[in-house]
């Protein structure tokens, strides 16, 4: 596997080995072994799956009291996912990544416990599956507003984005840093 460090400290992009022949291509999705060995301890204890249409908005989703570690991989089409660090007192508080995911690409990005994740749709349609570390939990999520003018995420829009009324009510980022 090929890890890649991104400018947010612990998100990490991985590239895993592909195998392919005439058949088409093998992968390990996740290796508890191999993700020790690159410091990824946290234990899964949900997998979850969601299809968007192409233009959707999700995000950007955290847990707070209850945090959650995230793997996140495209199974089908094109999305373009990102991170906003929202840990409080940290050098990179408010600043974002971002990176068009693929099921062809077979990347997958590791998100720790105090980021904020979301992803627009790019193909017709995108199958999204997430691996967390803690269960879910309404009353301990939160979203951070997708068009936070303090974050100013460079999102790739064709149009405005479809998006659900929680994310279109999102908070801003001034407002966690007021607790």
């Amino acid at each position: 596997m090929v890890v890649h460090q991104t400018d947010l400290e612990g998100v990490l992009i991985l590239e895993p080995a592909v195998h392919g022949d005439l058949r088409g291509h093998f992968l390990e999705a996740y290796n508890e072994r191999t993700f020790a060995e690159i410091g990824i301890k946290e234990r899964f204890v949900q997998d979850n799956q969601s299809r968007s249409r192409k233009g959707v908005l999700r995000g950007l989703h955290y847990q707070v009291t209850h945090a959650q570690a995230k793997l996140i991989r495209v199974l089908q089409g094109e999305v373009f996912d990102v991170v906003v660090d929202v840990r409080a007192g940290s050098p990179t508080f408010g600043k974002w990544t971002g990176i068009r995911l693929t099921a062809e690409g077979s990347k997958t990005i590791w998100i720790p416990k105090g980021f904020a994740h979301g992803f627009y749709t790019l193909s017709e349609f995108a199958d999204v599956s997430y691996k967390v570390s803690d269960f879910y939990r309404p009353e301990s999520e939160k979203t951070l507003l997708w068009s936070d003018p303090d974050v100013s995420i460079r999102w790739p829009l064709e149009g405005e984005p479809v998006l659900s009324e929680k994310d279109r009510s999102g908070h801003l980022l001034w407002t966690l840093k007021e607790g």
